[in-house]
């Protein structure tokens, strides 16, 4: 597996002209939490914990290069090491966590100690490695993507449950018309919005879940493909925009034949600080 080593900076919220947004019931708001640096909040917390937009679980990172960003975001993938180069926070060592659209931005956990020292601007090299894998055994009609190759054993997920079937534990299957902003982005660099809000689910959703999302095909660019099966995870959290909401980076991409999810509310366990070392 060939791995690469890949430039980036921590960023710096960007607003337009106006720091309004619109949410769904046609009130305006500043969208506090859109990209940047996010602290006090973790894997494990609720989608729904902070009052913010798309609020991601660390630090979301970028370049200044257009080509740069998008192969940074593109070649990144879950559970690869991060590295800071400059600034008060030089030497501490975080993981890709997921991955957002807008332009490409890659998620990074850090330690919150870590974290409240990183400036934006800060250098950073991210270790990728994972894009493109395949494992050994996987049935041809499933793909495997954004992911460290190290990161899918510490996952709840069985490639060869019955010699046929790969199976994954997810909190919840979701029906694909809540799919949001992402359809139609590459699933290699882009997140995939869920437009869900508090208590339109009888279970809590985390960061760090995975979720089942029916009738999405995430091989290529992300789109509706009926009797197929999409699974992700929960990588940053809700947004009052209408057709936004809680994000998944896509890891694993198949017809529902082959990709069968198990659905877990009370007692699923997804990508947790520790399996990122983080903790």
């Amino acid at each position: 597996m060939t791995s690469v080593n890949l430039a980036g900076c921590a960023e710096h919220p960007v607003l337009g002209e106006s720091p309004y947004r619109v949410d769904r019931d046609g009130v305006s708001y500043v969208p506090v939490g859109d990209g940047g640096i996010i602290l006090g909040l973790e894997l494990g917390d609720s989608v729904f914990k902070l009052a913010a937009d798309h609020a991601a679980p660390g630090a979301c990172l970028v370049h200044p290069d257009a080509a740069a960003r998008h192969a940074l975001a593109a070649f990144a993938c879950i559970g690869n090491r991060v590295v800071v180069r400059t600034g008060p926070a030089a030497g501490a060592v975080g993981s890709v966590v997921g991955k957002r659209g807008e332009a490409g931005r890659v998620i990074a956990g850090f330690r919150q100690a870590d974290l409240a020292l990183l400036r934006p601007s800060d250098e950073v090299l991210v270790r990728a490695c994972g894009q493109g894998w395949r494992p050994e055994g996987l049935t041809t009609d499933v793909t495997v993507l954004n992911l460290d190759p190290a990161i899918l054993a510490v996952l709840p997920v069985d490639l060869a449950a019955d010699g046929r079937r790969v199976t994954a534990s997810v909190r919840a299957v979701l029906p694909g018309r809540l799919a949001g902003n992402g359809i139609g982005r590459p699933a290699a660099s882009w997140d995939l919005d869920l437009q869900l809000t508090a208590g339109d689910l009888a279970t809590d959703v985390l960061l760090g879940d995975l979720i089942a999302v029916t009738d999405i095909d995430a091989r290529y660019n992300m789109g509706y493909r009926r009797d197929w099966l999409t699974v992700g995870v929960v990588v940053h959290g809700a947004s009052p925009v209408p057709g936004h909401g809680p994000g998944i980076t896509p890891i694993l991409t198949g017809p529902s034949a082959a990709l069968q999810p198990l659905p877990d509310a009370a007692g699923h366990t997804g990508l947790t600080a520790a399996a990122v070392q983080l903790q």
